[in-house]
């Protein structure tokens, strides 16, 4: 399968996705700053959500680079994945309109949590592809922090740390979210600016 298609296809659907967050934000009705002051939990969700994007298309970028092939499997896959990313906007909306409320928070987890299972499931994939296995490739994407933590007790462990610190104090659930992201911005591979296609 033709992997500049499959990457173009991805880039456009995560274009789109951050186009519709953006539209969320509404015109302020009034010119003084209490309008834009009452905007700021939805652009807090926001902020979340684009390094939510921006982090999740580094890492799919680094593993596509990588690949050799994108067999019908991964493509599948990486359609699942992108689904679960298109929920974002929803979650990101309704967290910004009722962020001291549990139901927002709980389906921001979620997306989180599908979004999380469909990228493991998508770099294993990648990973067992028969051109990759034993190589360079898979041993690349298996170093990859985001799938040594996900296949790992701490990702379990940190949803149901979140889950339950959701439902005492609501607002921690996007606030854990926007860390855990800034831990994982950083944690990217040392060849991670070096790949080319």
């Amino acid at each position: 399968m033709n992997k500049g298609r499959v990457e173009a296809f991805t880039d456009a659907v995560v274009a789109i996705i951050l186009t519709i967050m953006v539209l969320e934000f509404k015109t302020p009705e009034t010119a003084k700053w209490t309008g834009i002051i009452h905007q700021l939990p939805y652009f807090f969700a926001y902020i979340v959500s684009f390094l939510f994007v921006g982090v999740a298309w580094y890492n799919h970028h680094y593993m596509f680079a990588l690949a050799l092939r994108i067999s019908k499997k991964v493509y599948w896959i990486n359609n699942l994945w992108l689904f679960s990313m298109s929920l974002l906007p929803v979650a990101t909306g309704w967290v910004g309109k009722f962020p001291q409320a549990t139901g927002p928070e709980y389906l921001y987890l979620f997306v989180f949590i599908f979004w999380s299972l469909s990228y493991l499931w998508l770099s294993d994939a990648i990973r067992k592809t028969p051109e990759h296995v034993h190589t360079a490739v898979s041993q690349k994407i298996a170093q990859m922090f985001p799938f040594k933590f996900l296949s790992s007790i701490f990702f379990p462990l940190s949803v149901v740390i979140t889950a339950i610190s959701i439902y005492f104090y609501p607002a921690l659930g996007i606030s854990i979210t926007f860390v855990g992201l800034i831990i994982l911005s950083f944690l990217t591979p040392s060849d991670s600016d070096q790949v080319s296609q």
